[in-house]
């Protein structure tokens, strides 16, 4: 086992280029990851990792290492599925990325219920705007805005998520409101932005058909909360997804704009690796999540 576990930690270290890292993702503390690392090279009297002061490199025998070692962690990960499928009793680790938002609201909370249903399951839940490399970082299920392109994944669809463009009434009776997409333009959008980003649009809905609208804003982030945030201080018109602003739109702390010209919803869903769809334990928390979660899209938030 002890063998084992070091064969994890190597592929986790790869997977995420620092021992750190590494080891917080497999619970462990840097040192215990170091030592796993030591151990596997003093077995084999060989160097695996070329070591920076930015990051690790895996040295050539190494990458070849870790191609071998990833394969034995997946078919390991794969006779424990099958064993699980056949016992009842689900267990292991299932790691899960969301964006932030979405993942906050929506997701969190159902972590310690699908837990608690299943205590041989743990959930490792991380959250991001950015765009993540489901292969390269490890991660069964993540939970996805948009349209999925990469054909490598499995697609699960679970809802339509309405959106709206919103805006505090302080801003309003400064700036004025927008009466048709091209008004936009004069005002300041707070945008949703990351590093290397593409060109940033807004698709609204029209009865013509969709109206692809350039944008521009002062200030923008990477944390879809900022911009809500943003939006009530009254700085700015924010693109949301409805489910997130119905309490402020309720309240009036927020206002709908051009309504009849609402953005495109964007597709909910879930994206797995082909090669994890028969783990059990993946099966039932897809499951729990899209029946938990469908019924927030549909009772139209």
């Amino acid at each position: 086992m002890p063998y084992l576990e070091s064969l994890r930690v190597f592929v986790r270290v790869v997977d995420l280029g620092s021992i750190t890292a590494g080891g917080r993702d497999l619970r462990m503390s840097p040192a215990v990851a170091s030592n796993r690392i030591k151990d596997l090279e003093t077995r084999f009297g060989v160097r695996l990792l070329n070591r920076t002061t930015r990051k690790l490199v895996p040295t050539e025998i190494g990458r070849a290492f870790y191609d071998s070692a990833r394969r034995v962690i997946e078919l390991l990960d794969e006779a424990e599925a099958v064993v699980s499928g056949f016992s009842g009793t689900p267990h292991g680790t299932i790691r899960v990325t969301a964006p932030l938002g979405l993942g906050r609201r929506l997701i969190a909370p159902l972590v310690p219920r699908f837990c608690a249903e299943y205590p041989g399951v743990e959930v490792r839940l991380r959250l991001s705007d950015r765009n993540v490399d489901i292969v390269a970082d490890g991660i069964d299920l993540a939970f996805f805005l948009g349209e999925p392109k990469d054909s490598a994944l499995k697609w699960r669809r679970i809802a339509d998520c309405r959106r709206a463009l919103v805006a505090a009434p302080s801003y309003l009776a400064t700036h004025g409101t927008p009466e048709a997409p091209h008004d936009l333009a004069q005002h300041n959008c707070l945008l949703l932005r990351y590093p290397r980003s593409p060109e940033y649009y807004w698709l609204l809905q029209s009865k013509d058909g969709p109206i692809k609208m350039m944008v521009n804003g002062r200030f923008d982030a990477d944390d879809g909360d900022v911009l809500t945030d943003w939006a009530l201080a009254g700085q700015g018109i924010a693109n949301r997804p409805r489910y997130e602003v119905a309490e402020h739109l309720a309240s009036g702390a927020l206002v709908e704009l051009l309504p009849q010209f609402a953005p495109i919803p964007a597709q909910f869903g879930m994206l797995t690796p082909h090669r994890r769809l028969q783990d059990p334990k993946l099966r039932l928390f897809a499951d729990f999540a899209a029946r938990e979660t469908r019924g927030i899209f549909q009772t139209g938030a």
